[in-house]
């Protein structure tokens, strides 16, 4: 997928505002491309899980649909783990199968790693981010 810088340093900063809690949220895409990053609430507030908040989860992806774009990525952060899906990620995925799973690691906070991932039946592939 590419997506811009600033959308990347929107997520590491979305990241870092939550800590200690995961923060998550949903990003919009048209052809291969991030077009927008979405801030959701964590409905768990917890720094080892994450639930995009239900209210948050029909407002964008509603948001999105208007818009003709389509749900690209869902994105969490891990406090104090690297940027790798655990099995409660894997798990979740079930639900959605289709977008990537962008995940942002601030267990060092002064160099936060994002990494993208598909995430189907179980499997997991990574999947190269073009930063632009």
């Amino acid at each position: 997928m590419k997506i811009a810088q600033q959308l990347v340093d929107e997520i590491v900063a979305h990241a870092l505002e939550d800590a200690p809690n995961e923060c998550c949220g949903m990003v919009a895409g048209i052809d291969g491309r991030a077009t927008e990053v979405f801030r959701a609430r964590n409905a768990k507030a917890s720094p080892l899980a994450y639930e995009v908040d239900p209210r948050d989860l029909f407002s964008i992806t509603q948001e999105i649909e208007e818009r003709g774009e389509e749900l690209a990525a869902i994105y969490h952060s891990h406090t104090k783990s690297p940027p790798e899906p655990s099995q409660t990620d894997i798990n979740l995925a079930v639900n959605w199968p289709d977008p990537l799973y962008i995940i942002c690691s601030i267990a060092d906070r002064d160099a936060p790693e994002v990494r993208a991932w598909r995430i189907r039946d179980g499997a997991v592939e990574e999947v190269e981010l073009e930063i632009e």
